[in-house]
């Protein structure tokens, strides 16, 4: 038991590692071009902190494991807004943009309206459905792109070069992406373990342990965020991580392997996608109408998060 406990946590280590070295290689591939720092924010830093998610899933998928993989993709848009969003609001409650969240907002619940029909009017997800949800990623990506060249940000003071060579970030994004592989292969697998050890359902370990850890990276921006006065830039990455999570980890799982919801907990369509959804509009509701954020709305998620968590083990 010890064994796997340890490789589970080992694979945390790896994630978080390799999520951080690709993030860093990238971001300077992109400087080097020349790219707009909220360009890269956008897309790079942002699928950056979603790769453990995809990996995860992926690979689950590929195992055979449905539970995980569905119940990573779910249990991490809760965990961010539930968790990492609440510490934030918490800490520092900060003044939104409405102009800057529209988009992602309306692109998450757009996702997650397909995402529900088809897994309460079916019971199952196609691999056609992946597809579509794929499209929805590459769509969102192209609209925001555009989105940017057509409003510009102010330009800004000439940045220095980064440090080191384009190769050295070429390998490091290439190790970064290894590693991460690896650390998502050590997670599901010891993850399954785990459960059938202690008789917790896969569905279960994936919505609290998997989801947390998986999570981990947009943890470490929060905190970032939080520690350089920008509650708001980790509100925005919260909410453009949690639509990745909807259309590309969960994209990517399902095109891999179709899902069929009647493999996972009896709860994911009572308690876990109302949970993901309920969180979410507490979230963003007083965000787009008020254009501020108050700690209220952090005590309610945390408290949420809190009592969803004991429940899934209660319940198991």
């Amino acid at each position: 038991m010890l064994i796997p406990v340890l490789l589970f946590a080992l694979g945390l280590v790896l994630l978080i590692k390799g999520g951080d070295w690709f993030v860093d290689a990238a971001s300077g591939i992109a400087h080097r071009f020349h790219m707009p720092e909220l360009l890269i924010g956008a897309t790079v830093v942002s699928i950056g902190t979603t790769l453990p998610e995809v990996m995860v899933s992926a690979q689950g998928a590929m195992a055979g494991s449905g539970a995980i993989s569905f119940g990573n993709a779910i249990g991490s848009v809760i965990c961010n807004t539930s968790l990492i969003a609440a510490i934030t609001l918490l800490v520092s409650p900060a003044k939104t943009d409405r102009r800057t969240l529209i988009l992602p907002s309306a692109a998450f619940f757009i996702a997650a309206a397909f995402y529900c029909f088809n897994a309460y009017a079916f019971g199952a997800f196609s691999r056609a459905s992946g597809i579509v949800l794929l499209a929805m990623f590459v769509i969102y990506m192209i609209v925001t792109v555009m989105q940017m060249k057509k409003n510009p940000e102010p330009a800004a003071e000439q940045e220095e070069a980064p440090e080191g060579s384009a190769t050295r970030d070429v390998v490091m994004l290439i190790v970064g992406a290894a590693v991460i592989a690896i650390g998502a292969r050590l997670l599901v697998d010891n993850a399954q373990i785990l459960a059938k050890a202690i008789g917790v359902p896969e569905s279960v370990i994936a919505l609290t342990l998997v989801a947390l850890g998986t999570s981990l990276p947009e943890l470490v921006t929060a905190i970032t965020s939080l520690i350089k006065g920008c509650g708001a830039l980790s509100l925005g990455n919260i909410i453009g991580a949690n639509l990745f999570n909807l259309v590309l980890v969960s994209g990517t799982a399902i095109t891999i392997n179709p899902f069929d919801l009647s493999t996972a907990s009896a709860t994911s369509l009572t308690i876990d996608i109302p949970m993901m959804l309920g969180v979410m509009l507490v979230m963003t509701i007083p965000a787009l109408t008020r254009e501020k954020l108050s700690r209220w709305q952090g005590a309610v998620l945390l408290a949420a998060y809190a009592a969803y968590c004991v429940f899934q083990f209660v319940a198991a």
